[in-house]
């Protein structure tokens, strides 16, 4: 669903501007709610909420608890916030995560299959520029690919 990334811009009210081209991909499915959390602070994920509720369900789906379930539902609860679409593509930013990824003025927005992803533009840049796939990276990554042909 979600392709590429787009830079946008996060209002001095913390409201995300998002970029045409993913604002029409959901406003063709008619989302306008959305589960906005993050699983380590860095940055912030922005689930249409169908697909958030999808996750809800697999992870309920568990016979038992896990640890690792556990302490990802305090997590993305932490962080998280159920937030409405405003009628100019803008969404509310929870403020814990617009301080500690430092969302703020620019952003990249990642798309990320069926979620968003925001990033602060200048930590992102130097990451992503830092961080090279490695030949193990390439085989995982081909194995994959194998399989579902």
């Amino acid at each position: 669903m979600f392709r590429g990334s787009l830079l946008a811009k996060v209002d001095e009210k913390g409201r995300l501007k998002l970029p045409s081209a993913f604002h029409q991909l959901l406003d063709a499915q008619n989302v306008t709610q959305f589960y906005i959390t993050s699983v380590d602070g860095k940055s912030a994920e922005i689930w249409p909420l169908p697909e958030w509720e999808k996750r809800e369900e697999l992870l309920a789906e568990s016979s038992t608890l896990e640890d690792a379930v556990q302490k990802y539902l305090t997590l993305t609860s932490y962080y998280g916030q159920q937030v409405e679409i405003d009628s100019q593509a803008r969404l509310l930013l929870p403020s814990i995560l617009r301080e500690t990824a430092k969302l703020d003025a620019e952003v990249k927005v990642f798309g990320m299959m069926n979620y968003l992803e925001v990033h602060n533009r200048e930590q992102i840049d130097r990451n992503v520029l830092a961080s090279a796939l490695t030949t193990e990276d390439r085989k995982v990554v081909a194995d994959i690919v194998k399989r579902k042909k």
